[in-house]
């Protein structure tokens, strides 16, 4: 496993890989503070490509002003040690001077789907997020790129991102890795203090409950909407900010659900001074009763 530090590096080794060695590369970007959720993308990245390479890039670009860029935890060390464990073949964890030299003035904004949820609660973000990715596609030019369901809203950018910009890329979007408590792993749950961590169990309990209302034959979006505000009323130390009722494809805000369509159930909300966001995908009710029927 070779660590990059490097875009010039990382792009040569990327044309050896493709033009003299035809391989194909998957490409599984993170900020690091590696847990099991981007491990389980590092698994599938290792059983469909070739080559791994793993990114690990705190971007500054995607936080706000008042957010913890600065005190986002970063373990490269640990995250090395992780990785060998899975046979990764490179490392890519440049500096920001190099991702965004001195006189950077070029961004790139995907319209549209970056406004809603996490773009109005962080503006600017998806910006980072998308100028990012830009640059690592280009760096790296993988076949694949790996990213988890946890942050639904960004999938749907990068996918949109990826078909308009002409990238010769698979986006593969898998399963949100969960602890048995049902919370969704991420870094910032080191941020939790104890009770606070406890707490924040209830956000997938109400998304739950959001389920099951709607596999009871509810189909208006604010009902559904209310019934994930109730269940987050009930704990003391969550400050919900928004949750969102959408079409799971196109962010599409309904009154009334449609049969035929995936929806989206996402929120956002404070335990302390940590930010968690978690979802949840509802498939259609004719594509649930087929997937039992052909059980």
């Amino acid at each position: 496993m070779e660590i990059i530090n490097r875009r010039q590096r990382m792009a040569s080794v990327a044309r050896k890989l493709r033009r003299e060695e035809d391989k194909t590369i998957g490409l599984v970007p993170t900020m690091g503070a590696l847990h099991d959720g981007h491990l389980s993308l590092v698994r599938e990245a290792r059983r469909m490509c070739d080559v791994v390479v793993v990114s690990v890039f705190v971007n500054p670009a995607q936080f706000g002003p008042s957010e913890d860029f600065s005190r986002y935890p970063r373990d490269l060390t640990g995250d090395t040690c992780k990785l060998a464990d899975y046979n990764v073949d490179y490392i890519f964890a440049p500096p920001v001077e190099e991702i965004y030299p001195k006189g950077f003035a070029t961004y790139v904004t995907v319209e549209g789907l970056s406004d809603p949820m996490e773009g109005a609660a962080r503006p600017g973000h998806f910006r980072g997020v998308a100028t990012v990715l830009t640059i690592l596609f280009n760096s790296v030019r993988p076949d694949f790129a790996f990213f988890g369901q946890k942050d639904a809203q960004q999938t749907l950018v990068v996918r949109r991102l990826v078909r308009d910009l002409a990238f010769d890329i698979e986006v593969v979007v898998l399963p949100t890795v969960r602890e048995q408590t049902g919370l969704a792993l991420s870094s910032r749950n080191a941020y939790l203090a104890d009770g606070e961590r406890k707490a924040a169990t209830i956000l997938y309990r109400a998304l739950s409950q959001a389920r099951e209302v709607y596999m009871e034959g509810e189909r208006n979006a604010k009902r559904l909407a209310e019934t994930v505000r109730a269940q987050l009323s009930s704990e003391p130390l969550a400050r919900l900010e928004y949750v969102s009722v959408v079409d799971a494809d196109t962010m599409e805000k309904f009154d009334r659900i449609p049969e035929d369509r995936s929806v989206l159930i996402a929120l956002a909300a404070q335990f302390g001074k940590t930010r968690l966001i978690d979802n949840i995908i509802i498939q259609p009710a004719r594509q649930q009763a087929r997937a039992t029927s052909e059980g």
